[in-house]
């Protein structure tokens, strides 16, 4: 999907959820990484992460448009376009848009790589998220070398 095929989806649905035009542009930004799009307040424009569409498919795109419409709809109104507004609560469920994309939900669950070290002198082990290069480091109780498990 381009950017203008994006653009071209989201007045769609801007005119046949809200009842309102979109005037703005739509793009796909590839730095967006923990989020499935966003509203620019400064120049009403929105961007939408392409891994979405990549990952979970034309309909996940239509959800975070339809979130994002409701931030630029609500905005320009006047009224509270904030995730917390209750403004933002019940249009967000009369459009049938989703709070949270699942590009989000799985980042979340994601666990970190842990290293696991050993003292080959006294034994004590611990986990770092961050590996350790056991040539240069020894262990802090008893100087030991340390190993990778």
């Amino acid at each position: 999907m381009t950017d203008k095929e994006l653009t071209a989806l989201t007045q769609k649905i801007s005119v046949e959820k809200f009842q309102k035009v979109f005037k703005h542009r739509v793009s796909f930004n590839q730095r967006l990484r923990t989020t499935g799009g966003r509203y620019v307040l400064s120049t009403g424009n929105i961007e939408v992460n392409p891994k979405s569409m990549n990952n979970y498919g034309h309909q996940e795109v239509i959800d975070i448009v339809k979130h994002e419409l409701c931030h630029y709809h609500l905005h320009l109104e006047g009224k509270g376009y904030k995730h917390q507004d209750r403004e933002f609560q019940e249009l967000l469920k009369q459009v049938g848009g989703a709070m949270h994309c699942s590009s989000l939900e799985q980042y979340r669950l994601k666990q970190k790589k842990r290293y696991q070290y050993a003292c080959e002198s006294c034994h004590i082990s611990f986990k770092r998220t961050r590996q350790l290069d056991t040539r240069k480091y020894v262990c802090a109780a008893c100087r030991g070398a340390l190993k990778k498990i």
